[in-house]
Order: structure tokens, then sequence, then C-alpha cells
């Protein structure tokens, strides 16, 4: 399975502007720019959307962890907080906080505490962010 996204960046990076676009559509040309990612412009950043994969792909492979586990949840939410800092020249992702409301009969705090701990080692998304990155540059 592959999954797809586009983004188009015209002029410079800090008087520039971009959109994203996704192949599913749920994003279609949707602003981003200096602006949306270092102050408060409406539009996106791409930390936010890590935040939004990250939250979203931990909780889903939790919900599989407690059907597993005989568990049925009334509601998990879970928010990450993606920390961007400078390092060097530049800025660097330090961080993915995830912070997780559960509600799930019959379940402990220790049960949970080992499921989710799976969880979030085993998500595709937790596991992109250690992973291996590749580039294929060329001009056009």
């Amino acid at each position: 399975m592959i999954r797809k996204a586009t983004a188009v960046w015209v002029g410079t990076g800090r008087a520039g502007f971009g959109d994203l676009s996704t192949d599913s559509g749920v994003l279609k040309r949707t602003p981003y720019s200096f602006r949306t990612r270092f102050e408060t412009e409406k539009g996106t950043n791409p930390e936010e959307l890590i935040a939004a994969a990250h939250a979203g792909c931990f909780t889903m492979a939790l919900a599989f962890q407690l059907q597993g586990a005989g568990y049925t949840p009334t509601e998990l939410k879970t928010e990450a907080a993606v920390s961007l800092e400078p390092e060097g020249t530049g800025f660097r992702i330090t961080r993915s906080a995830l912070t997780l409301r559960a509600t799930v009969p019959n379940l402990t705090q220790a049960a949970l505490d080992q499921v989710a701990k799976d969880s979030e080692l085993n998500c595709p998304v937790s596991k992109v962010l250690k992973a291996e990155i590749t580039l294929d540059a060329k001009l056009v």
C-alpha cells in the first residue's frame, strides 16, 4: 500500500507560499507558509500534520490492541504535541508527546499502560519517526 501527498511551493522560504494535497482529497491545495508554520496565520504546517498522523495512528493501533485483548473502548482520545526547535541553521522535530485519555470498561491502569506502550512502539507513524529516509532529487 502506498499513500501519497504533494507539496507545491512558490517563492522564497519566508515570503513564499505553498499548498499541500493528498490523493484522497482530504487535503486539496491546503495553504501553508512561513506564517502558518511559525506565526498564527490560518493554514496548516508539516508539524501539525505529523501530530495528526501520530495521534491517529497510535489511537487506531491501540484500538486494535484492546480488541485483541478482549476490550471494547468507549472512547480513546489522543493528543500529539510535536515540538519543533532550532538546530544549527535550521530546525528539528525533537519530540512527539502523546497524551491519551481512555474510557475502557473493565481495563486496569496497569493493563492500559502495557497496551498503550506496545501501541506507541508499533504504530507505523512511531516507526517512521525513527526510520531511514530516502531522497531522489532531480532538476527539471
